[in-house]
C-alpha cells in the first residue's frame, strides 16, 4: 500500500445500512493494513479550523519569556506549553525540533475524576485562544467517539462499547509549532519516527508537507490529509487492547528541503485517551490459534505513565 485510504464518516452516520456498513469494512480493513485513514465528513467545520490555526499562530509568536509563564514543570507537560526540544521519542536521546501546547478535558459532572485531572491553563494575552481551542477538542472528540464506534463494530464487539470510555477520557488537543530550521541538525529532526501512545489520534490537515508512515513494506510514505480531511491512526493502546490486530503505525515528521527551512509548520493532532482505569486486557474477540495473546494486562494510566517517563516527560 503507497498511499493513505480515504474514507467518509458521513456514510456511517447516515440511515442507508449497506453505507454504513461499507464504512465499517473500509475503515477497518485500512487499520488492519496500514494504521492510517484520511477521513471526510467530520465534525470540524471550515471556519473553526481557521480559527485555531490562527490563535496558535497568535500564541507560538508571543516572546518566550511570555510562553514560558504557561511552562509547569511538575505537571509534566500535560497541560500548557512545552518549550522546543523538550521532548524526544521512545529510544532517542536528541529532542525533536518543535514547541507545542496542551488543552486537556473539559471534565462533565464527575467532581471526582476532575480533581484527578490538571487543569486548562489560560492564556491571558490571547482573549480567544482558550475558548477556540476548547470548541475543537469538542468537535474532534465527537469524531473520534464515531470512528471508535465504527472499529467496535468491526472488532465484532457492542457498536458502543468505548463511550463510558472515552467520556471525560484524558485526552489532549496538542497544537504543535515547528520553528524555521536556523542551521544544520546534527541529528534531531522535527518529529523522530514514533508509534503514538493512546487509542487513536486525529490530525487537523498541517500546513505544509513533512509527515511520512512506514507501511508493511518498510517504506516511508507520504500522509497528507487533503482540504477538510483529517488523518487518523491508530494508537499503542487500541493496538494493544485488539492484540495488534489494528496497527499502531511508526510515523515521522520529516526535516524539510534546506529552501524551506525558513518556513515554519504548525500542526494539530488530537490523542484521543480513555479514562486512566480502562483496562487495556486483549479483547477476546481479538485471540485466536494464529494469534495468541501478545500482552500482559494494563489498564490506560499505568501505560500512559511508562510511556510518558520513555518520552522524557515525566521522571520516573
Amino acid at each position: 500500500m503507497d498511499k493513505i485510504p480515504l474514507v467518509n464518516l458521513a456514510e456511517f452516520l447516515s440511515d442507508d445500512i449497506d453505507k454504513k456498513n461499507k464504512f465499517v469494512t473500509e475503515i477497518g480493513n485500512a487499520y488492519e493494513t496500514i494504521g492510517f485513514v484520511a477521513l471526510k465528513g467530520h465534525f470540524l467545520e471550515k471556519n473553526l479550523i481557521n480559527e485555531i490555526y490562527s490563535e496558535i499562530k497568535k500564541f507560538f509568536n508571543l516572546p518566550t519569556e511570555i510562553k514560558r509563564k504557561y511552562e509547569i514543570p511538575e505537571i509534566s507537560g500535560q497541560r500548557g506549553y512545552v518549550s522546543f526540544g523538550k521532548e524526544s521519542a521512545k529510544g532517542r536521546k536528541q529532542g525533536d525540533l518543535k514547541e507545542f501546547w496542551h488543552f486537556g478535558q473539559y471534565v462533565e459532572n464527575d467532581l471526582e475524576l476532575e480533581k484527578t485531572y490538571h487543569k486548562n491553563l489560560y492564556v491571558k494575552e490571547l482573549p480567544n485562544f482558550n475558548s477556540v481551542g476548547k470548541k475543537t477538542y469538542k468537535m474532534l472528540e465527537k469524531t473520534a467517539k464515531y470512528v471508535l464506534r465504527a472499529l467496535a463494530l468491526y472488532l465484532q464487539i457492542e457498536e458502543t462499547y468505548f463511550d463510558n470510555y472515552i467520556h471525560n477520557g484524558n485526552s489532549i488537543l496538542r497544537p504543535i509549532h515547528y520553528p524555521p530550521i536556523r542551521e544544520a541538525p546534527k541529528k534531531a529532526v522535527r518529529a523522530a519516527a514514533h508509534g503514538d501512545i493512546n487509542l487513536i489520534t486525529l490530525l487537523m490537515g498541517a500546513q505544509g508537507k513533512g509527515l511520512q508512515v512506514k507501511n508493511n513494506e518498510g517504506k516511508w510514505i507520504d500522509a497528507v490529509a487533503g482540504p477538510n480531511e483529517l488523518m487518523i491512526n491508530v494508537g499503542d493502546m487500541l493496538s494493544r487492547h485488539t492484540n495488534n490486530k489494528l496497527k499502531s503505525t511508526i510515523h515521522r515528521v520529516q526535516n524539510p528541503p534546506k529552501e524551506l527551512w525558513s518556513k515554519s509548520r504548525y500542526s494539530i493532532p488530537f490523542f484521543m485517551h480513555p479514562v486512566g482505569s480502562m483496562k487495556l486486557d486483549v479483547l477476546e474477540s481479538c485471540i485466536n490459534k494464529k494469534n495468541p495473546k501478545k500482552f500482559n494486562n494494563i489498564t490506560a494510566g499505568e501505560f500512559l505513565n511508562q510511556r510518558l517517563e520513555e518520552l522524557g516527560l515525566k521522571k520516573k
